[in-house]
């Protein structure tokens, strides 16, 4: 544990400022920048695990429509687990480290991740996929050339919705025991140090938005910026000009009247 701030306040608000700009909380075995790599790798362990079991599920259901039911009816069930309760008997079933912890998580991660890929995939226009096979394409060019290119955008933001659950629920890890930032939380309530328990808080906000923000960025340039254009703009009308009907030949235009 982290030696403990010298408070000159009562409020924990004033109390969580102090604990961030106490020098001692941000050096050594317990502080700030080794609890952020232990959260950091926590984080990205979790969600590899959870790629390699949600992407090939979802570029399947969503190409083939197969399983559909099935893949939406387990995204909902897992999403109403307690992450807590399962790291507890995870932790009972097998014993104590990081591989419980972090197969809780994979549960957690992976309806987010899962739904995202299936409905990027699923929101490709179909009359695209069929010019595409009646092209020759096989199926599986069909898959990663026309539909994952055109359904990227909204695979990543079920990609970024699945990355700021773990994050922000990683801090759960610390119970079992282990480390990250959710260590503060834990030491904080069990010795009464509210400034240690908001200051924690306050990381995991901060670095649950930064990521964000980084996926965001990213997110502008993987995607192409044709996929961007939701609407083509209305074709101006010059000022008394009558408005021309659909269909209807323009005069003194070839193949109309004169």
């Amino acid at each position: 544990m982290l030696p403990a701030t010298d408070y000159t306040t009562h409020n924990p608000v004033s109390q969580g400022i102090q604990w961030l700009t106490d020098p001692q909380n941000w050096q050594g075995a317990n502080g700030v920048p080794l609890r952020l790599l232990e959260h950091l790798g926590y984080s990205a362990l979790t969600l590899l695990i959870s790629l390699v079991i949600a992407i090939p599920i979802g570029l399947y259901v969503g190409h083939t429509g197969r399983g559909r039911v099935v893949v939406v009816s387990l995204a909902g069930m897992l999403r109403a687990l307690p992450t807590l309760g399962l790291i507890t008997l995870f932790a009972l079933l097998s014993s104590l480290g990081l591989m419980p912890a972090v197969w809780a998580l994979v549960l957690l991660a992976i309806p987010p991740l899962l739904t995202g890929v299936y409905a990027g995939i699923s929101s490709v226009d179909r009359g695209i996929v069929d010019s595409a096979r009646s092209m020759g394409m096989t199926e599986l060019q069909i898959l990663f050339k026309v539909e994952v290119p055109n359904g990227l955008k909204v695979m990543l933001g079920g990609f970024r919705g699945g990355v700021l659950q773990v994050v922000a629920t990683v801090a759960v890890v610390a119970y079992l025991p282990l480390g990250g930032l959710g260590r503060y939380l834990i030491d904080g309530v069990s010795s009464n140090d509210y400034g240690q328990v908001f200051g924690g808080a306050v990381l995991i906000a901060v670095l649950a938005i930064a990521i964000d923000g980084l996926l965001a960025l990213l997110t502008r340039f993987l995607v192409s910026p044709g996929l961007k254009i939701t609407s083509k703009p209305a074709a101006s009308v010059t000022v008394g000009e009558k408005p021309q009907a659909l269909g209807t030949p323009a005069v003194g235009t070839q193949g109309g009247t004169s």
